[in-house]
């Protein structure tokens, strides 16, 4: 079995050193009741919990599977029902819902590294509440009062779940094409029909009601994405008094069988005529539901950094408990025994690149975090609105560069291991299965790029951008720490600044530039990002003392020289444009006849 031990240090480095957590939060009176000792004791029951609970039942959920039953029945691996009640009686659903509902209000800076430990020991499990939180945080920003009172308190306790019903056999990213239907009912309610696909949580025996939140449209809606509305369809149609009544005409019809995440039901749901209620107004849930998707895609970059930490722990521990070869360039007696492999510099190589990812990824997500809460809390209506933007520009790179790094960084652990990591005992090949999902849901990375280029680059002509270089550019100049991260981030700065520059001029010309380049972009987009990271890193272990701290410009000493050099690749991609893939003709990519 994998181990896992969760790196409370690191954690506590990034949010009291380097985002100084404490002083940010004491300073907005939204979140003065958020203090340090509670949040430690937060981050150590969540490590016992992640470790003793969810860890053991990882493999043994991967081995058995989600197993649809029949008759729309759906039950979850040995072990599972009661690690849910476990964390849901521990109040862990409900940590950041509104404390008006009975949640219990926590900032994202908080949440974001539980998540991430729940994600590491357990990536199936971890989406079962995952998915119920962005229901919850969904329907507190467009459900009816009376909504709230309904769902909110049920699904913070865990007593009920949620999903998001989106995507259809036909139609997947081009939601403006769907066909489930909502035809108003006399008394306010619609009947839903309709088939949604790959709908995480779908069904399952975890909790007693399952609440889904599905997208349709009505008799006269007008076509496109601009005619979908948002419903509340409860798997249990719940009563006046809040207890649950008869069975919705709602049901699995079958559960996919995965690559990976195999412990998480992933299901085709039919709606027959279901009882469902609209949130929100009428056209306008797509931008609803998006309320959910952008916190999932946020979360997918966690999911991904769970995978690399998992991985990194693992090879790391048998790095230096295996045998193989002699560290130096001596012949040696045969009587001497090999060396442990981590002596080996290409083995540390693939270790140091884990490592750098979990780091720069943690501290990103942190810094996406603390722009979430300065949205969400902040009184100052300017300071929101600058960190509104800051989220918008970088959502889609939490999610797509994050986890393309973290399979990255997964398959350089199973490598460590080498014919080992291959085999299905020492579970280095499940992290790497389960990771690689975390690159497709929630709209695939490619999709991400484009909405960073397209959506959050081009459209503005490149603001967001320059406010984003603007911070990084003060932030370096004014370093206390004399470290070649300095100069790298801001050679990184200008070459981000080039190549936008340049793809903005290439836009006119080139009607594919955007779909052509935006991956290489965005990946050169990422980089920066992590170069900023360090920098933010390396400062905040200025002037401390302990090996702790001096590893930390180790290894950003490591990612200047051996990864960061990527970002010119990348640079020299984009610049090359759309026309070298676009030049072929469409019979080029026919199918030899048999």
């Amino acid at each position: 079995m994998a181990v896992y031990n969760a790196p409370l240090n690191d954690m506590r480095f990034i949010l009291n050193d380097v985002f100084k957590a404490p002083q940010f939060w004491q300073n907005n009176e939204n979140l003065a009741h958020v203090d340090t000792e509670t949040v430690d004791m937060i981050l150590e029951e969540m490590a016992k919990l992640s470790k003793n609970v969810l860890l053991p039942i990882n493999r043994s959920g991967d081995e058995e599977g989600a197993t649809f039953e029949g008759d729309g029945v759906v039950t979850t691996p040995t072990g599972f029902k009661d690690a849910y009640k476990q964390y849901a009686e521990s109040g862990w659903v409900g940590l950041s819902g509104n404390a008006e509902y009975g949640g219990q209000g926590f900032p994202k800076m908080v949440t974001m590294l539980t998540e991430e430990m729940v994600f590491t020991a357990n990536q199936s499990f971890a989406l079962y509440p995952n998915l119920t939180v962005g229901a919850t945080l969904c329907l507190n920003a467009a459900a009816s009062e009376e909504q709230k009172q309904t769902y909110l308190e049920k699904m913070y306790n865990g007593e009920w779940s949620g999903t998001m019903c989106l995507t259809e056999p036909h139609a997947g990213t081009d939601l403006g094409i769907i066909k489930t239907k909502a035809v108003p009912n006399d008394d306010g309610s619609y009947n839903i029909s309709g088939t949604k696909i790959f709908i995480t949580g779908g069904e399952h025996d975890l909790t007693d009601n399952i609440i889904h939140l599905v997208l349709a449209k009505t008799p006269n809606a007008p076509e496109g994405s601009k005619g979908i509305s948002l419903f509340v369809v409860p798997k249990f149609l719940v009563n006046e008094d809040g207890s649950l009544g008869e069975r919705n005409t709602l049901a699995v019809g079958s559960i996919e069988h995965k690559m990976g995440i195999k412990a998480s039901a992933t299901c085709v749901m039919n709606f027959d005529n279901a009882k469902g209620w609209m949130v929100g107004a009428e056209n306008t849930g797509l931008s609803s539901m998006f309320i959910m998707m952008n916190y999932e895609r946020v979360t997918m970059g966690l999911q991904g950094l769970g995978g690399s930490e998992l991985a990194y722990q693992n090879a790391a521990l048998y790095a230096n408990d295996r045998g193989q070869g002699r560290s130096d360039t001596q012949i040696q007696s045969p009587e001497k025994p090999a060396d442990a492999i981590i002596h080996h510099a290409d083995v540390r190589r693939m270790l140091l690149n884990a490592k750098a990812n979990t780091e720069a990824s943690r501290c990103f997500a942190m810094y996406v975090a603390k722009n979430l809460d300065e949205e969400k809390f902040s009184t100052d209506p300017e300071a929101a609105q600058a960190a509104a933007a800051r989220v918008a520009l970088l959502t889609p790179v939490a999610k797509a560069f994050l986890t393309d790094k973290a399979l990255e960084a997964t398959v350089d652990c199973q490598q460590v291991f080498g014919g080992h990591g291959y085999i299905r005992e020492w579970g280095m090949e499940q992290i790497v299965r389960d990771t690689r999902i975390a690159q497709i849901y929630e709209g695939t990375n490619g999709i991400q790029a484009l909405d960073l280029l397209g959506r959050k680059v081009a459209k503005n002509n490149g603001k967001y951008v320059t406010h984003f270089l603007g911070e990084i550019r003060d932030f370096v100049n004014n370093m206390q720490a004399d470290h070649g991260i300095k100069q790298a981030t801001l050679d990184a700065a200008n070459t981000i600044e080039e190549l936008t520059t340049t793809v903005l001029n290439n836009i006119g010309e080139r009607k594919n530039e955007i779909n052509g380049c935006a991956v290489d972009y965005m990946h050169a987009f990422g980089y920066l990002a992590y170069s900023y990271m360090f920098a933010l890193m390396v400062e905040a272990a200025n002037g401390k003392e302990g090996e702790f701290y001096t590893n930390k410009a180790k290894l950003a000493d490591y990612f200047v020289g051996r990864i960061l050099p990527r970002i010119n690749a990348y640079a020299q991609m984009v610049k090359a444009g759309s026309d070298p893939m676009m030049n072929f003709d469409l019979d080029y990519f026919d199918v030899p006849a048999s």
